[in-house]
């Protein structure tokens, strides 16, 4: 699930236990080992993104 820090910022949680450690490497919750499907870490991807946006946010910029 998709919560919202106290800045505004989306922070990806479980749907099981609701912790907000994940494990990027293992794609599931460091608590209870829930995978996180492909479609909700692509819904927090696109979250995430617009969020940058509208707050003009760069990141990862090109070098040069």
């Amino acid at each position: 699930m998709i919560i919202h820090n106290p800045r505004g910022a989306p922070d990806l949680a479980c749907d099981e236990c609701g912790c907000r450690w994940y494990d990027r490497q293992t794609n599931s919750c460091y608590e209870c080992g829930t995978p996180v499907p492909r479609a909700e870490l692509d819904d927090y991807l696109r979250v995430l993104r617009d969020f940058h946006a509208a707050r003009g946010i760069v990141v990862n910029p090109p070098a040069g």
